[in-house]
């Protein structure tokens, strides 16, 4: 009693078809049957030599020189002028 025999689970299958539908039930089986193959594709490409598969453009190199001290404003006068003047 504690298990499922062969017509517990055909009397389960028939309620599903009958609830579900047959043409409703089979688009549901082919849905999973393409997710199947996309896996299969998408696991394939991995396989493949690094050559096959897209390559990636080299990113340009990031500049990390230090930035250049900022330009004497108009407040401040340029090194080696008399201060007096102001």
């Amino acid at each position: 009693m504690g298990g499922f025999s062969l017509w517990h689970i055909l009397i389960f299958a028939i309620i599903v078809l009958l609830l579900f539908g047959g043409n409703r039930f089979s688009n549901m089986m082919k849905d999973v049957a393409k997710g199947l193959k996309g896996f299969k594709e998408g696991l394939s490409e991995d396989d493949k030599p690094a050559e096959q598969q897209r390559q990636i453009p080299p990113q340009q190199p990031i500049d990390v020189t230090p930035n250049r001290p900022a330009e004497p404003t108009a407040t401040t006068p340029p090194p080696g002028e008399d201060q007096s003047r102001h």
